[in-house]
């Protein structure tokens, strides 16, 4: 009897063991290799334009990447542009939307960039700290100006200017000439077709 009895706990103590060996290599496992976050949450982050603006109603990047991956608009950008929606919609496999109109503050979307007032400027470079896109140059005790076609319009820069001498303008579109089928759009006119 003892030694069927030994001959059935041999087979069990073996298989503790290995039980006990695996969930303690799976317990390792589990916290040595755990996922910090979102994997689809960071590859949404990288695609924003990381200004931190709140042009999208959120208070960044990483929170609107959040709201992204949560099943939120893809087009409420406007640093990022049409440019960031496209990348989005591929990367998400959804359909590319325009920007949309109330992005922001409930108001039309309109292209801005801020401008410094350069005779104010005393060079204090407190605004090119502040600039998350690098769209201020400039040099101790010297002027800045704004690389206007990199300036996405996010006025971080204006709260630390101790001089306030930037502000945030709108940039006016260039006039275009209007398309020929434009031209003749006048009730009982026929539109000439280009050939």
């Amino acid at each position: 009897m003892l030694e069927a009895l030994q001959t059935l706990i041999n087979p069990l103590v073996a298989l503790g063991g290995l039980a006990l060996c695996f969930g303690g290599l799976l317990g390792y496992a589990a916290i040595r290799f755990k996922v910090q976050g979102s994997p689809i949450v960071d590859q949404i982050n990288d695609k924003l334009p990381q200004t931190q603006c709140g042009q999208c109603s959120y208070p960044g990047c990483k929170p609107y990447a959040e709201a992204i991956s949560n099943g939120e608009a893809i087009n409420r950008c406007p640093p990022g542009g049409e440019a960031t929606i496209a990348a989005l919609a591929d990367l998400l496999d959804r359909e590319v939307l325009p920007l949309a109109a109330d992005a922001g503050d409930g108001q039309p979307a309109k292209k801005t960039v801020a401008f410094i007032r350069e005779d104010e400027c005393i060079g204090c470079t407190k605004c090119i700290k502040a600039c998350p896109v690098d769209a201020i140059v400039g040099a101790a005790q010297q002027m800045h100006t704004v690389i206007e076609s990199e300036c996405t319009g996010c006025d971080l820069c204006i709260e630390p200017c101790p001089v306030d001498c930037i502000d945030i303008v709108e940039i006016k579109q260039p006039w275009q000439w209007p398309l020929p089928e434009q031209t003749f759009q006048k009730p009982g006119m026929i539109p000439v077709k280009q050939i």
